[in-house]
């Protein structure tokens, strides 16, 4: 009962955003819902699946330098990593050919690598998570891949949307640039 409740939940949102952003409606989309700490993924007006995720252990925020997940809509603005291996730390957005040991453990490892695939996020809702002091774009807010999969279904990022490597390799080929990226608290 829960899991449907969250996802009717999810795809009210959804399309909520495909009705105010209809420029972005025809492509697949992801809802996140902090408190399940779990990303939907919607493609033709349906639900094609879920992943859990990490949000921010800080909470939720749109605030520069807050560390914490912004809210609201945005949008895919670039995909990077194609080409990366699994598991492979991408720093600055570019490829090291180092491999990240994978911690399955529950403890956090004090590093915040970003390794398999990066979908940086653009905010399209001005003030809120776009525009000065609060653009998630400039702020580098992404969804990608953590060596601490261990982590994953409990807030443990630095603002970022974490996944498996695999989820998230999979995540990338479905979504687009310009694919809708809702995240709800």
């Amino acid at each position: 009962m829960q899991v449907q409740k969250a996802t009717g939940r999810a795809f009210e949102l959804y399309a909520r955003a495909c009705q105010q952003y209809p420029q972005h409606a025809g492509y697949p989309a992801a809802v996140v819902c902090m408190d399940h700490q779990v990303l939907y993924v919607f493609s033709q007006g349906a639900c094609a699946g879920s992943y859990p995720v990490s949000t921010s252990r800080h909470g939720a925020g749109e605030r520069e330098n807050s560390y914490k997940t912004p809210r609201g809509v945005h949008c895919i603005a670039e995909k990077i990593g194609a080409e990366a291996c699994f598991g492979e730390i991408l720093e600055a957005r570019k490829r090291t050919n180092v491999i990240a040991e994978i911690e399955p453990g529950k403890t956090s490892t004090r590093k915040d690598w970003i390794t398999s695939r990066v979908l940086w996020l653009s905010g399209l809702e001005e003030g809120v998570n776009r525009g000065e002091g609060v653009d998630s774009h400039a702020r580098y807010i992404y969804i990608h891949g953590t060596h601490e999969e261990g982590l994953i279904g409990q807030p443990a990022s630095a603002g970022c949307i974490r996944m498996r490597n695999r989820d998230v390799m999979d995540l990338f080929d479905c979504l687009q640039v310009s694919s809708l990226v809702v995240i709800s608290e």
